[in-house]
Order: structure tokens, then C-alpha cells, then sequence
């Protein structure tokens, strides 16, 4: 490899939920080959992908893959992309470590900015039932101590907070931070 390279996550969101818009993990690493990534690897199916590219920007990348994956499957799906540094602080910086060892009760909300004060705030105002939620840069930690599925406030976090994101549970951070950094070490 004689170009450095840089290990990202891609999250994609709004795809295979409910059976609609439906993206094969087989397509979508062959995506990421056809664009001339490497080391590409996908978990579950809810659109997770690991991968190296020569390019370190993070947001030229984000544009690059969004208006391919359009191109490509006809519909729109917003990507956070997130190199690998920033997801390994994502998962240091988790201020509910006591709950790191239930991941159906931790969620990590990867937004596309930080939120301000004044977001943060009005989020907190419908933050009534047993949910507790911390924002930290342009992650959004929720503890869910009944499950997302059972979670209210969870419903009521996108539309509120107004700061595009997707969600994924702890279990899928952590598998994700450990094909990151599977694909980091070859080569």
C-alpha cells in the first residue's frame, strides 16, 4: 500500500426497515469496491459499512458515496461517515458505561452536526419517562432502560431535535469499531 489510507464507517439510514428500500450487504460492499475502496467489510443489515479510502475527508466522501447510492439504487439515503479516530472516541467518550454490557438499552445517535444549547434543551423539556439521553459533539448517547422498542422519548428525538442522524445500539458500535479496526491492521 504505498498511499496512506484512512479506515471509515459508513452508517446508512432508512434502509431494509420494514422491508422497503431493500439493499443487500452483498451489493453494498460490491458498491463500495465498484468505487474503488478497499478492506470493505458490512455488518447486520440495517446499512453498516467498514472501509479504507485514499482520501481522509470525511465529508467529500459522505457526498461521493450519497450521490452514487442514489444513482445506483434510486432513492435517497442519508450516510454518516465517520473515519476511525472519531469512532473510537464516539465509543471512549460513552457516558453510561454501567449499561455498555446491555447494548439493547444504549444507543448512540451518529448526527450530522452537534446540536446547539438551545436543540439540546428542547430536547431535554419531552425527556419525561425513565430515558436519559447525553450529547456530546455530534453524538447523541440514549440509555433506554426498557428498550428502544419500548421507548417513547426514542419516537420523539428525530423530530425534535431537528439534526439529521442515525441511530445504531451499542452492540452494533462495538462490532463496528472492531471490523474498523480489523481493517486498519491489513496490510
Amino acid at each position: 500500500m504505498s498511499e496512506k489510507e484512512t479506515v471509515f464507517v459508513a452508517l446508512f439510514s432508512g434502509i431494509n426497515v420494514g422491508g422497503n428500500r431493500i439493499v443487500k450487504m452483498a451489493e453494498l460492499r460490491a458498491f463500495f469496491e465498484e468505487l474503488g475502496f478497499s478492506g470493505v467489510a458490512t455488518y447486520v443489515q440495517s446499512g453498516n459499512a467498514v472501509f479504507r479510502a485514499k482520501k481522509s475527508d470525511a465529508a467529500s466522501l459522505t457526498k461521493q458515496l450519497e450521490a452514487a447510492f442514489e444513482k445506483k439504487w434510486g432513492f435517497y439515503s442519508r450516510i454518516m461517515v465517520r473515519d476511525l479516530g472519531r469512532f473510537e472516541r464516539l465509543v471512549k467518550e460513552n457516558p453510561y458505561p454501567q449499561v455498555a454490557g446491555d447494548p439493547t438499552k444504549l444507543h448512540a445517535y451518529v448526527l450530522e452536526r452537534e446540536p446547539t444549547a438551545e436543540e439540546i434543551a428542547r430536547l431535554a423539556e419531552k425527556c419525561t419517562g425513565p430515558e436519559s439521553f447525553e450529547v456530546k459533539g455530534d453524538v447523541l448517547y440514549l440509555h433506554a432502560p426498557d428498550g428502544l422498542g419500548k421507548s417513547v422519548f426514542a419516537g420523539l428525538i428525530p423530530r425534535t431535535l431537528k439534526v439529521p442522524g442515525t441511530a445504531r445500539n451499542w452492540r452494533s458500535v462495538l462490532a463496528l469499531l472492531e471490523l474498523a479496526g480489523g481493517a486498519g491492521s491489513s496490510g
